[in-house]
């Protein structure tokens, strides 16, 4: 099952996504300790800190923690997936997988493209790929993609607040288009947007 995790900063969206994947995980291997000892769930980290920023290496590194302490207590481990881009990790499909999260994604792929002054859709390309990747996953294998909504707040004013608002907005859409289920999650409370068939 594919479902789209969507959620503002500090929603708690990551780790509800990660929980309830451990949970499918565990409920997947009957709660037998052998068989959930050897699951493995497939993490992958879109963030690329810059050098310097200690500040946010300590969130990259506080998600790490928190992940691996939540995989401990459900008895599987964490395989994190942190030097492919998104869409080429897909494109080679796991049991369990959770990609955390789209937003970083967009932002790496929008500065390693220089497109930040570029018009609107210049990024369809790589959005479209992603979206595609996302269709193609096998519906027999559970996929989790964490996202950032933010469209609840003011007109950013910079330029490119506006540009990363509307692509990201955009993206969500087609995205939520070829899950089975989305989810928001506001204030650590999920609440089913669309539910699977």
């Amino acid at each position: 099952m594919r479902t789209l995790v969507l959620g503002g900063a500090r929603s708690g969206k990551s780790s509800w996504a990660e929980h309830e994947l451990l949970a499918t995980a565990a409920a997947s291997t009957d709660c037998a300790s052998d068989a959930a000892a050897s699951a493995v769930l497939h993490y992958i980290a879109t963030a690329r800190p810059w050098p310097g920023d200690s500040d946010f290496h300590s969130r990259v590194e506080e998600h790490r923690i928190r992940r691996q302490a939540q995989a401990r207590e459900h008895g599987v481990a964490w395989h994190t997936v942190d030097d492919v881009d998104a869409v080429d990790a897909l494109a080679s499909p796991k049991r369990r997988m959770l990609l955390d999260d789209v937003g970083t994604w967009l932002t790496h792929i929008i500065d390693a493209q220089g497109l930040w002054e570029a018009p609107r859709g210049s990024v369809a390309p790589w959005t479209h790929s992603l979206v595609d990747a996302v269709r193609n996953f096998p519906a027999d294998s559970d996929l989790f993609i964490v996202s950032p909504e933010v469209g609840f707040g003011v007109i950013p004013e910079h330029r490119s607040g506006r540009l990363f608002r509307d692509e990201i907005g955009l993206l969500n859409q087609q995205l939520a288009a070829v899950c089975d289920r989305v989810v928001l999650v506001v204030a650590g409370c999920p609440m089913e947007v669309k539910a699977a068939s």
